[in-house]
């Protein structure tokens, strides 16, 4: 099955107006099978999620973490068990911080890395110096409530530009949520996982191996044969909720040579021969609708290795 995560969220514990019990009555509202707790320096608000999910039995599962906040940008974790301190950070060498993190089994990732910054929002903007890629984990290239083409295109770029260098990290996005925001037609973040199962190993797993969706709703489902030498790329409905599905879209497969596009039938499957892309092994599959326009995209696939 594919669960739909919630990956960055705030409540009153930092500076949010939503309390703890708050923020899973939301969540629990709009169908979603996890969030993230993401509060701004601090994990205090862990042990009252913990009550709140212990004492009503809801369903749906936390993903426990933190967003460190600094003066140059702002590093998500999840699965973060315990605080890290980071009042010392090193603005030429975050990797130091990621390790630190990941070394109490927390995922890493850069949160909002093009937000707009001074002299608007002091530190939202990403303005260390990464000279080690390899250790992030993940990029949130859609904060939902940042403008479209300012801050979350340049987002999505990054990782893309990244990731066909050959680096390994996942896409995320997040709602970023400070308030009863509402959901409709808003990216989530989705990834396999079972009935039941340990959300916290099935999220390690899904970054680790970069198998995340980004989407309004659609999942772009890729399958690769080596015996056969192809690639079949099919559509399927996600559990969330508030969004009209088309009866056709545009598949954008984007590699270091540039895009290349297929029609796509809702109900139906495109069927591609893996020599089409020639010497680049690397693909980043896109789910459209009508057109290409970033306005129309409704899904980013994991990537593919050939």
């Amino acid at each position: 099955m594919y669960k739909r995560l919630e990956l960055h969220n705030h409540t009153t514990e930092s500076d949010s107006s939503l309390t703890c019990q708050e923020l899973v009555a939301h969540m629990l509202s709009d169908s979603v099978d996890a969030f993230a707790l993401t509060d701004h320096n601090t994990i205090s608000g862990h042990r009252k999620i913990r009550a709140i999910l212990q004492e009503t039995g809801a369903p749906i599962d936390c993903i426990y973490g933190m967003e460190y906040t600094t003066y140059y940008g702002h590093i998500l974790c999840l699965n973060l068990e315990e605080y890290v301190p980071w009042e010392n950070i090193n603005r030429h060498r975050p990797e130091l911080l990621f390790a630190a993190a990941k070394e109490k089994g927390a995922l890493t990732g850069i949160a909002h890395p093009f937000s707009y910054g001074d002299p608007f929002a002091r530190g939202c903007r990403f303005e260390m110096t990464v000279t080690d890629y390899s250790a992030v984990d993940f990029i949130e290239i859609f904060n939902n409530p940042e403008p479209l083409h300012e801050v979350n295109e340049p987002g999505l770029l990054l990782w893309e530009n990244l990731v066909l260098k050959g680096y390994r990290l996942a896409a995320t996005c997040g709602m970023d949520l400070h308030g009863k925001w509402s959901f409709t037609d808003q990216y989530a973040t989705f990834i396999e996982g079972e009935k039941n199962g340990d959300i916290a190993s099935e999220l390690a797993e899904a970054i680790h191996s970069c198998r995340t969706w980004v989407s309004r709703g659609p999942l772009l489902i890729a399958c690769f044969s080596p015996e056969e030498n192809t690639l079949t790329f099919s559509v399927q409905k996600s559990t969330k909720p508030g969004f009209v599905y088309p009866d056709s879209y545009q598949l954008v497969i984007r590699t270091v040579s540039g895009d290349k596009t297929f029609p796509l039938q809702a109900s139906g499957s495109v069927r591609l021969c893996a020599d089409l892309f020639g010497n680049d092994r690397i693909l980043i599959p896109k789910l459209y609708g009508n057109t290409t326009a970033l306005e129309d995209l409704y899904c980013v696939s994991p990537v593919i290795t050939l």
